[in-house]
């Protein structure tokens, strides 16, 4: 006996599917290892070339401003506003938070909003799309789950449904652009640094070393900080709150990702502008959200609520 199709209650339409039709080809796959690994390469050759003159103040200047402008793009840009809706952002703020995650490189706005989205859907369950336990709870299969929870999943063939988890992006034009210009803002995420290195040392080897240092190093340790979140902090760490699925706590990530590693606070109140709660959890995306709100670039922002923290507190 056919089986009848599941309806969407809230509109009795059948509802979208989870996953689109289309898979990422050859060329796509090819360009993910591309820009992933290249500046991951960088990283081999930062010891030896930082004990030489391949690194001054200016570069570290520049890899720093770069790694906070384009890491916050992704934690309060990327996720704590577009994904989760923790606070509304006046449009010049909101267009450039989607520029700023876009130039992190981890994908088009849309694109990981969506996946994201769907991250939460099914937490840590069948549908995950980067779950480190994906494979079994024995020491081979979590292996083998943080692997694929870190970078193994950006090969997936399989595309996240943009019409399903993320309608309200594909309904704003001015986030349908950003997400049309990726490939320009994947190259100023590169060629910025140089310029500007150029520029304030005016010299070919001040571009070059910006370029490295500002460029690819900075690139693959925001990849490899954010990647964390998904393999480390759904296996490692502490429980403080409670959640449907494994996120926890990792304190000694919580400064390099922007306070993100508090991330079991954030699966037991996914739209809490601040996910470093308890004393002592430094949390560098809500300071920046509060200096937007102060600014008032930034209303709405749902900051966390004493009585639903005490209810789902556990310990």
């Amino acid at each position: 006996m056919a089986t009848a199709p599941v309806l969407d209650p809230p509109t009795g339409r059948r509802p979208l599917p989870d996953i689109e039709p289309d898979r990422a080809g050859t060329g796509e796959r090819v360009l993910i290892g591309l820009f992933t690994g290249v500046p991951f390469l960088a990283l081999f050759a930062a010891v030896p070339m930082a004990w030489g003159n391949f690194l001054g103040w200016v570069d570290i200047a520049l890899m720093a401003v770069f790694y906070l402008v384009t890491a916050a793009g992704i934690t309060v840009g990327y996720h704590r506003h577009f994904t989760h809706s923790s606070f509304k952002a006046k449009r010049p703020l909101r267009i450039a938070l989607a520029v700023a995650g876009s130039m992190a490189i981890e994908g088009p706005v849309i694109n990981w909003v969506a996946d994201h989205r769907r991250h939460h859907k099914y937490s840590d369950k069948e549908g995950d799309p980067h779950s480190p336990w994906r494979f079994g709870n024995d020491w081979k299969a979590l292996t083998k789950g943080m692997f694929w929870a870190h970078y193994g999943w950006l090969f997936d063939g399989a595309r996240t449904s943009k019409r399903r988890f993320a309608p309200d992006l594909l309904a704003d034009r001015d986030i349908v652009r950003v997400q049309r210009w990726f490939p320009a803002l994947v190259a100023a995420s590169f060629l910025l640094p140089a310029l500007l290195g150029g520029l304030l040392t005016w010299s070919w080897q001040g571009a070059l070393t910006a370029l490295f240092w500002a460029g690819l190093v900075r690139i693959t340790l925001v990849h490899h900080v954010t990647w964390s979140v998904n393999s480390i902090c759904h296996t490692f760490g502490k429980e403080h709150f409670e959640a449907r699925d494994k996120s926890r706590n990792v304190w000694w990530l919580a400064i390099p990702s922007l306070g993100e590693s508090w991330h079991n606070l954030h699966h037991a109140d996914p739209t809490c502008a601040r996910h470093g709660v308890l004393k002592g959890q430094v949390d560098i995306s809500a300071r920046i959200i509060w200096a937007f709100e102060k600014l008032g670039w930034a209303t709405a922002v749902r900051w966390p609520n004493q009585e639903r923290l005490a209810a789902k507190r556990v310990g």
